[in-house]
């Protein structure tokens, strides 16, 4: 197959999937070979700025996306009358970060950073895909984890949680791992059985 092919190839996938891709996924049905990606979608990229295109393509931690470029956001918008999500709360913000430089972690270990009960602040986030379940602890009660998902990502422009800003004073915070917090409830709960 010539680059041409495979470049249109690369375009059709992810302009009719409409969602993010995984890298292994498109490189299987394009035929390109994943280490080769990389460049032929900087080339279809710099195709699209060469002609001042609306659209471009994004990569999201291990996956590619066809977006609108955002300076055409209110134009879209305005076609398709989509209205603007409500801004997160206070609390859903602290959830998400808590959740976002920490994951995985579990509704307890976000209770025990904030201090207060956050089973609705997570299930909001869950609901506006910013989040999902990210599987079970291995610990009695086997509780649910959370991790940050791919709309978390487009959402704050990040390619990968490796792109989050670091925490003021981070070097000098140091909070209680999930790891150290289940040790600790557990040996609690185990004292208090006995």
């Amino acid at each position: 197959m010539e680059i041409k092919e495979k470049l249109g190839a690369i375009e059709a996938i992810l302009f009719a999937s409409g969602e993010p891709i995984e890298i292994y996924r498109l490189s299987e049905a394009s035929g390109v070979d994943a280490g080769t990606l990389p460049s032929m979608i900087r080339l279809l990229n710099e195709r699209y700025d060469d002609y001042g295109s609306g659209i471009c393509i994004k990569k999201f931690d291990s996956s590619y996306q066809m977006c609108t470029r955002e300076e055409f956001a209110p134009q879209v918008r305005a076609a398709l009358e989509t209205k603007r999500s409500a801004p997160l709360s206070n609390a859903a913000m602290e959830a998400l970060t808590i959740i976002a430089y920490n994951q995985p972690v579990s509704k307890g270990f976000v209770e025990n950073v904030r201090g207060i009960d956050s089973s609705s602040v997570i299930n909001n986030l869950v609901e506006k895909g910013l989040v999902e379940e990210a599987g079970r602890l291995d610990v009695p009660g086997k509780p649910i984890v959370y991790r940050t998902t791919s709309v978390f990502l487009r959402s704050f422009g990040l390619s990968s949680t490796a792109d989050l800003p670091p925490l003021p004073g981070q070097s000098d915070l140091v909070l209680e791992t999930e790891d150290e917090f289940i040790a600790r409830e557990t040996a609690e709960s185990q004292q208090n059985t006995e």
